[in-house]
């Protein structure tokens, strides 16, 4: 963008925001217009224009090609961001296999998503979370690696498919963003109860149905807050409308494409694999008992009319862990104790111990780890994933009976010995930490769709219209 296109930028949105502020019109105490504001903005233009004359016509030219779309807090929406998104939707619309709906549908569906989208980043900046150039790189370095790809096949890959670089670390920065935008402001504040678990876990053991995941797709025809009563009827309509290009055998992705108002819409109105707990409270009893592909009637809710569909389920096996049985002793290195005097301070315990003294004693005489040197150092039964990565990689590779040699960790340096191993059905603990993980993630999700209605309904959003 250039210099002088930026300037008008800035002004436009400030006039379009706080027109009463200009001065002009305070000295002159002249109410000002729509209309004038319109006309202080060609000013505006023109003397930009003047001001940067040494500009190529071409580039005068491709900027007055573009223009705004919308006026969004302190930001606006260009035309050509639309286009470049709906082009993308279109794209991958396309790579699945689907036939994309008419241009003013995916215009539709990219313009609300825009907006959530100004106005979270705007709210990231005000709350001042940031994504520095470091962790930048190193997420797209994951990406690549995640992928099996070197850095410059990475880059060679985005060229291939007309994705330029420095666009899509521009994208991923803003992902980073307002992924830990939503943390801070919704999931940090969500909260899953013990008796929130029990009451998950009964009611998935009063049927067979519940066991496993299901698959679901969504469509959202909204009422906007405050809707008359004849807004309500238009919009029970057009998801009757729905509903019977559903029944007449019209896929269910092409029909959320082109109607739905969710924030899904785009990708088709799928959730994903969720387990029952995950999905939606309104509509979670509704699939239950469904068969795959089977769709809803029109579900009422307070933000407006829903469909869904199953589109798959999958059971769930006995999960079998493997556990090891250790003990440690551990010399935590955060005071004035050395690295060099932790080392040699447990060397001596380990020989004392392959010299005959017991494990048990010596722990609980000399471990810093208070809580399990009352065990003797016992640790009890540990499955993968409850220590840290340093500590699980030497529990691993230790032979049963044998003192490990002195390892550092995140909490000092240590010693272990593994008593025994077994293979353990952990179906249980593996239902309970899931069912606390659905349950999370259901509410986790429920709070950031009324999170991001209520920031919609609350910000200060002009659409611009052909003629604007």
């Amino acid at each position: 963008m250039s210099p002088c296109f930026a300037i008008i930028r800035i002004c436009y949105v400030r006039m379009a925001r706080s027109a009463t502020s200009l001065p002009l019109c305070r000295l002159l105490e002249i109410k000002p217009t729509y209309a004038m504001t319109k006309i202080l903005s060609a000013i505006i233009c023109c003397l930009c224009l003047l001001i940067g004359g040494g500009f190529s016509a071409a580039r005068a030219s491709a900027a007055e090609l573009d223009k705004i779309i919308a006026v969004v807090e302190d930001d606006v929406i260009m035309q050509s961001e639309l286009d470049q998104l709906v082009e993308k939707a279109r794209s991958e619309i396309r790579k699945r296999g689907s036939e994309p709906p008419p241009s003013y549908v995916l215009e539709r569906q990219g313009i609300e998503r825009l907006i959530l989208q100004k106005i979270q980043v705007q709210l990231a900046a005000r709350t001042g979370i940031k994504v520095t150039e470091d962790a930048l790189d190193k997420a797209i370095k994951d990406i690549a690696r995640k992928n099996n790809l070197s850095d410059d096949k990475f880059r060679e890959i985005l060229a291939s498919e007309g994705y330029d670089f420095n666009v899509f670390r521009e994208d991923i920065r803003q992902e980073i963003l307002l992924s830990r935008l939503r943390r801070e402001e919704v999931d940090k504040r969500v909260q899953v109860s013990d008796r929130e678990v029990e009451n998950y876990l009964t009611n998935q053991a009063g049927g067979a149905s519940n066991d496993g995941e299901y698959q679901v797709s969504h469509i959202l025809i909204a009422i906007p807050s405050g809707a008359t009563e004849s807004e309500q009827r238009r919009a029970r309509e057009k998801a009757e409308q729905a509903l019977e290009r559903l029944n007449s055998g019209e896929p269910f992705r092409q029909v959320a494409v082109s109607m739905s108002d969710a924030s899904d819409a785009l990708d088709g109105g799928e959730l994903g694999w969720r387990k029952l707990s995950e999905i939606p409270s309104l509509f979670a009893d509704v699939v239950r008992n469904y068969q795959v592909d089977q769709t809803s009637g029109v579900i009422t809710s307070s933000g407006g009319y829903h469909i869904v569909r199953l589109t798959g389920k999958r059971s769930e096996d006995a999960v079998m862990l493997e556990q090891t049985h250790a003990r440690h002793i551990l010399i935590n290195t955060s005071g004035d104790t050395r690295d060099s005097d932790a080392i040699a301070r447990l060397r001596q315990l380990r020989d004392r111990i392959e010299g005959g003294e017991d494990f048990a004693s010596v722990a609980k005489t000399h471990s810093d780890d208070r809580a399990s040197a009352l065990q003797g150092g016992d640790l009890g039964w540990v499955s993968k994933g409850q220590m840290v990565p340093e500590f699980e990689e030497v529990m691993t590779s230790s032979p049963i009976g044998e003192l490990s040699q002195p390892f550092h960790s995140d909490f000092g340096w240590h010693i272990l010995q593994v008593l025994e191993r077994r293979k353990y059905d952990g179906t249980a603990e593996v239902k309970t930490a899931k069912a606390r993980e659905a349950i999370m993630q259901r509410k986790r999700e429920e709070a950031f769709q009324e999170w991001q209605h209520r920031l919609r309904d609350e910000a200060y959003v002009e659409l611009r219209t052909a003629k604007d």
